[in-house]
């Protein structure tokens, strides 16, 4: 990631709630409505050869509801006949059943080793869906939750090689040509993985454009991403101009043969440039720079140039050797330089200022080497020994003890402690911005605006923080823009916990165990009522609730999605619906 800016996060100190006193456990009753499906949704589980922790994220954990945030309260499901469903909510006292707005022309019960059907809604008019047997289909949808307008028609459809699931997509016009960019995910078998899982996860980068305005399309790009973990998000950003990927582990462009050659002549100058053009040692009333010369240099062709903060090194007629701003001050009529046995120029500095040791030769050099002696070395493991121990607490009667890391709370724990999300540029394919999220925890995405990339939502501390990318921003290219607080703490002791999700207007987070049981957590808000802090004698001014919903089911829970009224749960063979905020 040479080259890549490195950013950080900044979170917005108004929208944090450091006195934040917790959710109060609510009874009022949640308006549960529940719709019988036709035929099952097309549940497809995970084959004895997908063994490994990818393929239970990637497929095992997959959300098999799918919200169209283009339109209110919509959304849509594919059932084991192949057909996707649409459930469009306007009132919620006359549901209707959900009803078919396409067939799939695959018979999905032909093939063994399929994955699950994927939808994503790349526009309020576009569609991509692949049926999971490695095909995908570009379709033109009309306005969609309107059953007068709504007409899914297929204008691209190919087979596109090994099965995948749509992560992304979006579509754009650049040049007056419609374009409509996809993200498809892979986990594959990687027969060079001998002492890993044997696997190894792809995205593929998939551009299609329309040709000459005739309403036909075709594949323009195809760029295929490899990294050993899959990614918490990836998403195209809306320009299709480039892409964002937030993992365990790193991804990186797998290149063509003559991108490789360049790449390794690359590397080779850069190894190249690693061998130290000088060495130097110090002690604290000077320094020792040592530099190797060609064989047939003589004294007459060196040239060595001494100011107070300033060294200069030249080498017959040519540019120079050696040339900066000393790190201090030197005694420049005290210093000097002698020709060596060995044919290697030895440089003596004196310090001006005795006793302080420099950090670097040369601001800003990093060609030379620091090579410390053994007395030094000594001298700085010595100074360093009142902050070791060969046991983990060595005196407990100490009044601030050392951490002991039982103590810490299993919600405190955090697995993928080295997750980092990267910027990658479209044209150039390398990364642009990167940022290390150390112990800041993925929790899920959600979107906010359509017409924006979607949001993640990470935990700080014991809070969840929600980030918005902003691509055509780089100089606030992710902006905080909600909190839901202890919500971090919270979902962490949640051991059974399959989906979170929240509400487009932040006014709830929600979460749902793989049987029966929803969370949903509210933000404060005002009292309607005196309430006062009986530990503190002061008077509370908001509260924030925690709801409760317990499902009449004992069907996993396969699909889960907020809007900012209700809760959409699916299971094998129901929808239901749960009413968390009443509408305007």
């Amino acid at each position: 990631m040479a080259g890549a800016a490195h950013c950080s996060l900044r979170a917005k100190r108004l929208l944090l709630d450091p006195k934040f006193e917790g959710y109060k456990l609510s009874l009022e009753p949640l308006a549960c409505y529940q719709l019988g499906l036709d035929a099952a949704v097309a549940e497809v589980k995970l084959r004895d050869d997908q063994y490994t922790l990818d393929h239970m994220h990637a497929f095992g954990m997959y959300n098999y509801l799918h919200l169209d945030s283009w339109y209110q309260d919509n959304v849509y499901y594919v059932d084991q006949f192949g057909r996707v469903m649409n459930l469009s909510v306007t009132l919620d006292t006359a549901l209707q059943k959900p009803r078919e707005v396409f067939r799939l022309p695959t018979d999905l019960t032909a093939y063994d080793n399929r994955l699950c059907a994927s939808i994503h809604f790349s526009s309020s008019t576009w569609v991509t869906l692949s049926d999971g047997t490695g095909r995908l289909y570009l379709i033109k949808s009309g306005k969609r939750g309107n059953s007068a307008s709504e007409k899914w028609e297929i204008v691209f459809n190919e087979e596109l090689g090994s099965p995948f699931i749509i992560a992304h997509s979006v579509s754009f016009v650049k040049s007056d040509t419609h374009s409509v960019a996809v993200l498809l995910l892979r986990v594959e078998k990687d027969e060079l993985d001998t002492k890993g899982s044997g696997f190894h996860v792809t995205l593929e980068w998939v551009t299609i454009v329309e040709i000459h305005k005739e309403g036909k399309y075709e594949i323009f790009k195809r760029r295929v991403l490899q990294g050993k973990s899959v990614p918490h998000y990836a998403a195209i950003e809306p320009s299709g101009d480039g892409l964002m990927i937030l993992s365990y582990k790193p991804f990186k462009f797998m290149q063509d043969e003559d991108d490789k050659l360049e790449e390794n002549d690359d590397v080779k100058a850069t190894n190249e440039k690693k061998d130290p053009l000088y060495c130097w040692q110090q002690t604290e009333d000077d320094v020792t720079i040592t530099v190797h010369i060609p064989q047939d240099i003589t004294k007459d062709d060196i040239k060595v140039r001494f100011s107070p903060d300033n060294i200069c090194v030249t080498l017959k007629d040519q540019p120079p050797l050696m040339e900066g701003k000393l790190y201090s001050s030197v005694d420049h009529e005290s210093c000097t330089w002698i020709i060596r046995e060995d044919k290697s120029l030895e440089i003596s500095l004196i310090k001006k200022n005795e006793g302080p040791r420099w950090p670097e030769l040369i601001v800003g050099d990093t060609r030379g080497e620091f090579i410390m002696d053994s007395s030094q070395c000594s001298e700085m493991a010595e100074n360093l020994m009142h902050l070791t121990s060969e046991v983990l607490n060595p005196n407990p009667e100490k009044e601030n003890p050392p951490c002991n890391a039982q103590e810490l709370e299993e919600c405190d724990a955090f697995l993928e402690d080295s997750a980092s999300l990267c910027r990658f540029d479209g044209n150039t394919l390398k990364v642009t911005h990167v940022i290390n999220l150390g112990s800041n925890q993925y929790l899920f995405s959600v979107v906010v605006d359509p017409r924006e990339m979607p949001c993640f939502c990470l935990r700080h501390d014991v809070d969840a923080l929600l980030w918005q990318p902003h691509s055509d921003q780089p100089e606030n290219m992710w902006e905080h823009i909600a909190t839901f607080n202890a919500l971090g703490y919270v979902q962490a002791s949640k051991q059974d916990k399959k989906f979170m999700a929240c509400a487009p207007d932040y006014s709830y987070a929600a979460l749902c165990e793989c049987l029966r049981r929803v969370f949903i957590y509210r933000q404060p808000t005002p009292l309607s009522t005196v309430l006062y802090n009986r530990k503190e004698g002061r008077q509370v001014g908001q509260v924030a609730k925690q709801l409760v919903a317990t499902l009449e089911t004992h069907d996993p829970i396969l699909g889960f999605q907020a809007t900012s009224e209700r809760l959409f749960v699916l299971t094998t063979k129901t929808l239901f619906l749960i009413k968390v905020n009443s509408g305007n």
